[in-house]
């Protein structure tokens, strides 16, 4: 088989076309073309089905594309390796990273691992969603309570729960009441929580809607209304006396994902990063977080 064409096909397939594939490596869209349709000649398989507007991967294709992207990936950081004569860490590593996350700690996470391995090009973007890591080229991705996914492997990194914090002047409203400062999708009128004497279950009347943690733990901060945050954003607070905790919120749990491609190498630059976070949070809990954020200041 021609590497060339197989390795010409994988960077057709990541950038989703020929024009954008042509313009992301500076070569001819027509090489491309050619090179494709000459592995495609010589496997006897349609790779893509070709639209007037568009280009998608067949089912034989996408199958292709990643397993050959990992393969060609692993063969290219040996070369690298042999050729400096070590398992050198270098290249590019490409990250995604939820929101808060990396709202509060992608940014020392990442100048640390730069300071660590300066011959690395680290890249991080922040989203929610599950991306596509093969399809959108990332290296790592940190997901939070992902679903199960046999194309990726991985291990939790940091564990945190939920609890119900108020600040300490709050007055409920008539009727016993509490004001509430809630994500854009909550729609309960009570919540129940775990506190010294058992389970009990409070009244919420949402007064604020609000897209982001950061921004809920800031309106709570100024007295708006309790709300349910991860205890690592507030457990500052609470040893301050800024906030108050009411209770923890039963069953749970929230851990954080460090997943990767499933391969038989694991390229350097991602074992990297990964010791990098054992070694950042070595016992993963939500405390340990808590610190690791108060340290920024």
């Amino acid at each position: 088989m021609d590497l060339l064409a197989l390795a010409d096909f994988t960077l057709v397939a990541r950038h989703g076309g020929f024009g954008k594939a042509a313009r992301a490596a500076r070569r001819p869209k027509a090489t491309l073309s050619r090179r494709v349709s000459e592995l495609e000649a010589a496997l006897d398989l349609r790779l893509f089905e070709r639209g007037q507007r568009d280009l998608k991967l067949t089912e034989e294709g996408r199958a292709l594309a990643e397993r050959a992207g990992a393969l060609l990936a692993e063969l290219e950081e040996t070369t690298i390796e042999i050729a400096s004569g070590s398992a050198a860490v270098r290249g590019r590593l490409r990250i995604s990273a939820p929101l808060l996350f990396s709202q509060t700690a992608m940014g020392r996470l990442a100048a640390g691992f730069a300071q660590r391995h300066p011959d690395v090009r680290l890249e991080v973007t922040t989203d929610d969603r599950a991306v596509d890591m093969i399809e959108e080229s990332y290296d790592l991705v940190i997901r939070v309570n992902p679903a199960a996914d046999d194309a990726l492997v991985g291990r939790p990194f940091l564990h945190d729960r939920l609890v119900v914090v108020a600040a300490p002047d709050l007055s409920p409203l008539a009727g016993g009441i509490f004001p509430a400062v809630v994500r854009d999708r909550d729609v309960e009128s009570s919540w129940t929580i775990d506190t010294a004497d058992g389970q009990r279950a409070i009244a919420v009347d949402p007064v604020l809607r609000l897209s982001s943690l950061v921004m809920i733990r800031d309106a709570v901060r100024l007295g708006a209304g309790v709300a349910r945050l991860p205890l690592s954003l507030v457990n500052g607070d609470i040893a301050r006396g800024r906030l108050i905790a009411l209770g923890d919120v039963p069953a749970a749990p929230i851990a954080l994902w460090a997943l990767y491609p499933s391969r038989r190498l694991l390229n350097a630059r991602v074992s990297a990063f990964l010791e990098h976070l054992r070694q950042s949070f070595p016992n993963g809990t939500a405390e340990e977080l808590a610190a690791y954020l108060d340290d920024r200041c």
